[in-house]
């Protein structure tokens, strides 16, 4: 289990079913995201075979975060471990429905389903 805290972002990370789940809480915005960057760069340093980020607890997420997603899934394709996106909110939903990242992410509505994937 990991934690990072930032001035309006607290993210922390768990083992769980053989995976690793990853749950950033506050919004992702330009201030938030280098320390969302810093704890999803930490998981993967630890090569897990599969990185769910928990999104249910992000209300807002603007182009920084995801920016830093897309960095992080490109780092787990070149690892050759998975990444899955979980319970998104509508409003972070909408996002990425709009930059079509929903068809290039493997995108569940429950970490649970996330961790069946």
């Amino acid at each position: 289990m990991g934690e990072l805290n930032g001035d309006t972002i607290k993210i922390t990370w768990t083992p769980r079913g053989g995976a690793t789940v990853v749950l950033p809480e506050g919004d992702i915005d330009l201030t938030a995201s280098p320390v969302f960057r810093q704890a999803l760069k930490q998981v993967q340093s630890t090569k897990p075979a599969t990185m769910v980020v928990d999104l249910s607890q992000v209300p807002y997420m603007d182009s920084s975060g995801v920016a830093t997603l897309v960095e992080a899934m490109q780092i787990a394709r070149k690892s050759g471990s998975t990444m899955v996106l979980a319970a998104l909110t509508d409003k972070v939903r909408s996002i990425f429905e709009i930059a079509r990242l929903d068809t290039v992410f493997k995108i569940t509505t429950t970490v649970d389903a996330a961790l069946g994937a």
